[in-house]
């Protein structure tokens, strides 16, 4: 049906069945708030407790002639909630090297700025465990190698955020570690033969001991993702019995 309208339009409203009142907009619910609810999160202006909590890292390098003691406390933010975190939140080094004092206080400072700007600050150690020395690295203990002093400090770094779940390793499977602990007791089980064998035509006697508990077998070579001499040549394919990386997939 077509209306024609003559005059001009000053208001209008809409029409509604009689016995019928205009509904009212529904009123407002104000949602409680659960206690715990507000979320802390790591920022610039958070305030150091008086009481941190932390852990001292010793450092043994050959590059130096006195041991580091790296220091790192964290914060815990939202203690006794389901929101609970640990977040790093200062380091110190300390040493009786005094050599490498002005870079070492410098690094730890903006270090320790880093961890309270908040955000992921993961991504230091990569930074740090890319830093070679031009004198060349060293190897640690078993067979680890590190390229620098500041690269340990970075895998130091590393260690403990592990520690507190800022970081966590790719998980291996539980068949890939049993094959892993298969091929590595083959590999000095035959290690050892061929040590008995040779002793044998030596005349000496006595043969070679075997490989300690924790440390990888003899002749094991670097691998390229963990930096542990670790790779060995089980089924005409370069393993890894650090990592589990395998060239062959």
């Amino acid at each position: 049906m077509t209306i024609k309208i003559d005059k001009k339009i000053k208001g209008y409203s809409v029409a509604r069945p009689e016995g019928k009142s205009a509904a009212s907009p529904p009123a407002a619910t104000s949602v409680p708030t659960p206690a715990g609810a507000e979320v802390i999160q790591m920022h610039e202006k958070v305030e150091r407790p008086d009481v941190l909590i932390g852990s001292t890292y010793k450092i043994k390098s050959p590059l130096f002639e006195h041991a580091l003691y790296v220091t790192l406390n964290d914060i815990v933010l939202n203690a006794g909630t389901v929101h609970e975190l640990r977040r790093p939140f200062e380091i110190f080094v300390n040493s009786k090297n005094m050599d490498h004092f002005q870079w070492i206080v410098a690094l730890t400072r903006i270090m320790s700025a880093v961890f309270r700007k908040g955000g992921d600050v993961t991504f230091l150690v990569e930074e740090l465990k890319a830093v070679f020395d031009p004198r060349g690295g060293y190897f640690k203990p078993g067979g680890i190698y590190m390229p620098s002093i500041v690269a340990e400090l970075g895998a130091v770094i590393e260690q403990h955020m592990k520690m507190i779940g800022l970081i966590r390793d790719p998980d291996i499977s539980d068949a890939q570690r049993a094959l892993m602990s298969e091929k590595r007791a083959a590999y000095e089980a035959g290690a050892k033969k061929n040590a008995e064998i040779s002793a044998d035509l030596a005349g000496a006697g006595t043969t070679r001991k075997s490989v300690p508990a924790g440390s990888f077998p003899p002749g094991a070579t670097m691998c390229g993702k963990c930096n542990t001499s670790a790779v060995v040549l089980m089924d005409g394919c370069a393993t890894c019995l650090s990592c589990g990386y395998s060239k062959c997939g």
